[in-house]
């Protein structure tokens, strides 16, 4: 262990890596201690002020919060500016004064392009943390640890047994991944009332899709292990199966899954985010706090917003409502890939010497 830390510690890319996951984790744990248990849904605001129209924002089921448009005076300290013509694009603002809406560094998420209702990315992204970090995390350390059991006793065993998990695993290959999610949802997640429920009916139905990949990509690597010398000599000095699986095959043939492991965590909040996008509700709200629902949300509001803005030439296109989604989106990827590069060099004997 301590020799895999200081390798580990040697690689500058790792340490970054583990430094933004850090940050995350940190983020996950502040927005559950901050928020309360049943703060589970994004909240919905309103800005205060009388919009273009001379209608008064409705003030029914969201937060009011003071905005004013840009073209004029503040009405009061700490009020936040907004499109004239659009009063709910509230773009990003350093403000941390204590407000009923809070501060909005990352801007607003906004529901229309001719209201003035929008939710606090900022927020969004603080709640939507620990459930983000929880699903990607349980998806794939449990498609990679089901693929490395299977494909290490099938690399190993051969004949039958490889021939059983093999076929087995080329049926659930021949299934688009994403098509059995959305047909697993649509039929069973109806029927599922509780929150956690719904996650775990997530989690499963994409676990079913991901753990073949695992086990033909470890049964490879273990055709090639289960011929080096070490394996023959521990076989030849009577070591039962198990123990030459666990201490020879198994950890001499998971370099790639960490590789593997890094390309499909960051990509889980994506595919979160084209399921919400077509229209499938995973979570209790379609504004839930998870980070593929608030990206496919952004993106949603984006044709319209675009559309907006070509007959109104003095519009403000939201550029933070694509910038920060994908941003936060792009950092936990990239550190992912960062840290299981890292652990991939610490732990191969060969990239050591």
């Amino acid at each position: 262990m301590r020799r895999t830390l200081y390798f580990l510690s040697r690689n500058t890319l790792a340490i970054l890596g583990l430094a933004i996951l850090i940050f995350f984790v940190g983020v996950a744990i502040w927005g559950a201690a901050f928020y309360n248990a049943s703060s589970t849904q994004m909240d919905y605001y309103c800005g205060s002020y009388t919009g273009p129209s001379g209608a008064p924002a409705p003030t029914f089921g969201c937060t009011l919060i003071c905005t004013y448009p840009s073209n004029q005076p503040p009405p009061q300290p700490n009020c936040y500016p907004t499109d004239p013509l659009n009063p709910s694009l509230v773009g990003p603002t350093v403000n941390l004064a204590h407000l009923s809406g809070g501060p909005l560094p990352m801007g607003s998420l906004t529901l229309s392009a001719t209201g003035d209702q929008f939710f606090n990315i900022f927020q969004g992204f603080a709640k939507g943390a620990q459930w983000s970090l929880i699903i990607s995390a349980g998806i794939v350390a449990s498609g990679a640890v089901i693929g490395l059991l299977l494909g290490s006793l099938a690399g190993y065993k051969g004949g039958l047994v490889d021939e059983t998990i093999m076929r087995i695993t080329d049926i659930f290959l021949s299934i688009p991944g994403l098509l059995l999610v959305l047909v697993v949802l649509a039929v069973v997640a109806g029927t599922i009332p509780t929150l956690w429920g719904r996650i775990g009916l997530l989690m499963a139905a994409f676990i079913v899709t991901w753990w073949p990949i695992y086990t033909r990509i470890v049964r490879g690597q273990v055709l090639v292990t289960r011929e080096q010398k070490y394996v023959e000599a521990s076989r030849a000095s009577g070591a039962k199966t198990g123990r030459i699986l666990s201490r020879h095959i198994i950890p001499n043939s998971m370099y790639p899954v960490f590789v593997q492991m890094s390309l499909d965590v960051g990509s889980i909040p994506l595919a979160i985010a084209g399921i919400v996008f077509l229209g499938f509700q995973i979570f209790p709200s379609p504004y839930f706090p998870e980070w593929g629902s608030i990206a496919a949300n952004s993106v949603t509001a984006i044709p319209s917003l675009i559309i907006y803005c070509e007959v109104t030439p003095s519009c403000v296109f939201p550029w933070w409502q694509v910038l920060f989604p994908g941003l936060v989106v792009f950092l936990f990827a990239i550190a992912v890939n960062f840290v299981s590069d890292g652990l991939r060099d610490a732990l191969d004997p060969r990239l050591r010497r």
